[in-house]
């Protein structure tokens, strides 16, 4: 009876333990980024919504599309850098290592404007999705992340647009 008594003792200081470290700003945004990481629900979702939103790609370059930003998410590498705490607000500062499929959209474009009577427009959203399936450098972007402490759970403020941007690997 005393081991199974000291057994659920140390269950119950495990799980505290873990809650506590978890309700730290660098556990909120670990938990966040690995939320991309294990494309959550919650991140299938919102991949939904922007793929959807795009009404200039077809059903197939949709599925293409989805395809490359979970790679990129599966791909996501971090590492925080900082953590500054002021009461019921918090900054972390976290570096992130993606996919750079900015310099593949960006050499896309080039090669768009130089050979643009060889395209119509769908064509060059397919060649565009081809040049990014070939991505294979990573590129490092340092992200901020603000959270307030309500009700004594912290949560992350809604990032901004750019560093949305970070996360697909477009800025």
């Amino acid at each position: 009876m005393k081991i199974k008594l000291v057994f659920i003792l140390l269950l119950l200081f495990t799980v505290v333990g873990c809650e506590k470290m978890i309700n730290t700003p660098v556990g909120k945004v670990e938990e966040y980024l690995q939320k991309y990481q294990r494309l959550d629900n919650s991140v299938i979702n919102e991949i939904n919504t922007v793929i959807n939103k795009n009404k200039n790609l077809s059903k197939e370059d949709k599925k293409e599309y989805k395809k490359l930003l979970e790679k990129q998410y599966q791909n996501l590498s971090y590492k925080i850098k900082d953590e500054d705490i002021y009461k019921d607000m918090a900054e972390v500062l976290v570096e992130i290592e993606v996919l750079d499929y900015k310099e593949k959209i960006n050499s896309s474009k080039k090669y768009y404007k130089t050979h643009k009577e060889e395209f119509f427009d769908k064509n060059y959203t397919k060649y565009k999705l081809n040049e990014m399936k070939k991505a294979k450098s990573k590129i490092k972007y340092d992200i901020e992340f603000y959270l307030n402490k309500i009700d004594g759970v912290w949560e992350i403020n809604n990032p901004q647009e750019e560093d949305i941007q970070k996360l697909h690997g477009l800025y």
